[in-house]
């Protein structure tokens, strides 16, 4: 059986060329640790959760619950579920959080109205007391692009919310959910834009909030959102991954 020592990398889950882990990886590479990088969409073999210090789950335009339309979301979640409660350090985004979510048994499902563009995220009282989250504001923005939304597990701690999506970041154990994007740059936004798969949100949208005012609002905002990504990631990696 593969045992994780100092030596193992950081098992990341990539769903689409453009939702990388951004600033994320870049704290990685800064601090020298190394990532294993699988593409679970392009066929790519899933590894043996055990031989690796942590997971990270990032983002993607399909939805945890479209089995049919994707069979490798079934392993998936299944890896995640059996690395999660073995005590493995996890970080999931978007739909990296709602997989945690699913696997923790709680509900997944589209929200009411998309929730695109950079908004606030508040933070719950809990959040104080958490390792990780103590050290981000009470409130804050962060990019958003979303259409699915979670119920709380059971036994988790809610963490964050928003005026239009209740659940926003939560925390089972040593597994963090943050439905939010705080590693994107405007120019991944811009990226976003041009993906077929996301152009449904886009065309709900008001006029004035279509892509070149996201991708704008996007650019402002990231000398906010990319710092505190990767200091709220940094704590994770020390408090939680005890790197």
């Amino acid at each position: 059986m593969p045992q994780r020592g100092l030596e193992a990398p950081i098992l990341v889950f990539q769903h689409i060329d453009c939702e990388p882990p951004a600033a994320y990886e870049d704290e990685l590479l800064e601090r020298g640790i190394a990532l294993r990088r699988v593409r679970p969409d392009a066929g790519e073999e899933l590894p043996d959760w055990r031989g690796h210090r942590a997971i990270v789950a990032m983002g993607g335009p399909m939805g945890v619950y479209e089995d049919a339309l994707h069979p490798w979301l079934a392993d998936e979640r299944r890896l995640i579920g059996e690395a999660v409660r073995a005590g493995t350090p996890f970080w999931g985004v978007c739909l990296g959080a709602q997989l945690l979510a699913a696997v923790l048994d709680a509900r997944v499902a589209p929200g009411a109205i998309p929730e695109v563009g950079v908004l606030p995220v508040e933070l719950t009282a809990a959040a104080a007391g958490d390792p990780v989250f103590a050290a981000a504001p009470e409130s804050f923005p962060s990019f958003h692009w979303h259409g699915d939304t979670y119920e709380l597990p059971t036994g988790a701690v809610q963490l964050a919310r928003s005026a239009r999506y209740e659940q926003q970041a939560f925390v089972f154990g040593r597994a963090y959910a943050l439905q939010f994007h705080l590693e994107v740059s405007g120019s991944l936004v811009a990226e976003w834009a041009r993906v077929p798969a996301y152009a449904e949100s886009l065309r709900r949208l008001p006029a004035d909030e279509g892509p070149p005012a996201l991708i704008e609002r996007a650019s402002v905002a990231e000398s906010r959102t990319i710092p505190l990504a990767r200091e709220l990631f940094a704590r994770w990696l020390v408090h939680v991954v005890g790197l």
